[in-house]
């Protein structure tokens, strides 16, 4: 099925999705490929919950098993957050897309997507 015109919604729904970051490439929000729907992409917040050492992230969306880097190892200093994308720049994932996550070392970054599904 393919994805619904926006111009003639039935339902708008937000989510809020979370992720631990790792060294791994990792799906912090994917729309399946029948899903018939568009994601619509309103934040990306990283913040470096590590006390003393910065840690770089990495943003791609991954379509048709390509990764398209939007943000390519940008470094998020110790105790602070990085916002990748925000409500000025709004991005649409169409079905089958995802939009992942890759850390420079585990456990010092976690993600926040906040996105709609629309139908």
């Amino acid at each position: 099925m393919a994805a619904p015109n926006i111009l003639q919604v039935s339902t708008i729904t937000g989510k809020t999705s979370v992720l631990a970051v790792t060294t791994t490439a990792t799906d912090i929000v994917a729309n399946a490929a029948s899903s018939g729907t568009v994601l619509k992409i309103n934040a990306v917040i990283i913040a470096n919950i590590n006390g003393t050492t910065p840690a770089d992230v990495t943003i791609d969306l991954f379509r048709g098993g390509v990764a398209y880097r939007l943000v390519s190892t940008i470094a998020v200093l110790q105790d602070s957050t990085f916002i990748a994308l925000g409500r000025d720049y709004p991005l649409y994932l169409e079905e089958g897309d995802s939009l992942r996550l890759t850390a420079s070392a585990n456990s010092m970054l976690t993600g926040l997507c906040s996105y709609e599904v629309i139908s």
